[in-house]
């Protein structure tokens, strides 16, 4: 097999596994369970996704919305969003985001959902249908090849998605293009800061996301430069501890006292900004292409 072709099966099977999660947590919800991986109750399973939403938030949306989210932080409370703006999240799940947005932006603007889950599509029109919102949309479709026009969208939104891509480069690269100029990159996600041991990175991650692939947060950096963005900004919202792992790393036969120092601060959930430049001025005559 061609590296090429190694590439592309790796991809597909993360995306197949990814699917399969986000599936499955969506039918959890539904049966009246938790989103959350391994959960059954209706409580949050883990430090990343607990407590992201304030109860004002909650009471604005359907509660099937805010059991579905797989999310490790809250991009509505961060993000700027005016009325009249359109905003797209990547990786929508059960709509909680999309909603929320929705609502700031107004009868004026349009919030879209863009989720490649039939499970979890269905149940955010389930929750579209209960919030009432007429300026919503989910489409279905992968975060690696965005169903929108050039230049379409003032505000990207995503939350603890962009992580479980296999090709970060593309999806940042559809960002941008999809992004108006002057629009803003605005999303939750998790992050590592430093080197660690390989072994170790692969099961704390493992616990961040269940599915995992974070970024190093110089890394994150750099491929959103590639991709076009300016005014780049990474600020943590939750760092983990290593006591946050203590449970997950026993079950996988890691004694958490001696890979501490490896661990501890090193995971975080981050709030990623971004500016997508304005179209430069074209040169109108001698005096400004005199320089």
């Amino acid at each position: 097999m061609s590296t090429a072709d190694a590439t592309g099966t790796v991809t597909a099977d993360i995306k197949e596994a990814v699917k399969e999660k986000y599936g499955q947590a969506a039918l959890r919800v539904k049966s009246g369970g938790s989103s959350c991986c391994g959960a059954t109750a209706r409580t949050s399973c883990d430090p990343i996704t607990t407590n992201l939403y304030d109860a004002a938030q909650a009471g604005l949306i359907p509660e099937e919305a805010l059991l579905a989210s797989l999310g490790c932080g809250n991009p509505t409370a961060l993000a700027q969003l005016n009325p009249g703006e359109i905003v797209l999240d990547l990786g929508s799940g059960g709509g909680i985001d999309v909603l929320l947005s929705a609502k700031r932006v107004g009868a004026t603007g349009k919030a879209y959902g863009l989720d490649m889950t039939d499970e979890m599509l269905a149940l955010a029109n389930e929750n579209k249908r209960k919030a009432g919102a007429e300026n919503v949309e989910f489409l279905k479709g992968e975060i690696e090849n965005i169903p929108l026009p050039d230049n379409s969208v003032d505000v990207i939104i995503s939350n603890c998605v962009i992580n479980l891509s296999a090709d970060k480069d593309r999806v940042l690269r559809e960002a941008f293009r999809v992004l108006k100029p002057g629009g803003r990159f605005a999303v939750s996600d998790v992050v590592t800061r430093g080197e660690m041991l390989p072994e170790i990175r692969q099961s704390v991650l493992a616990w961040v996301g269940c599915i995992a692939g974070a970024l190093e947060e110089n890394d994150y950096r750099n491929k959103l430069a590639t991709a076009g963005f300016e005014q780049i900004e990474i600020e943590p919202t939750r760092i983990y501890r290593a006591q946050d792992a203590r449970e997950f790393l026993a079950g996988e036969g890691i004694d958490i006292d001696v890979i501490a120092p490896q661990v501890d601060g090193k995971f975080m959930s981050a709030f990623v900004r971004a500016v997508k430049p304005t179209a430069k001025e074209s040169c109108c005559g001698p005096a400004c292409c005199k320089a």
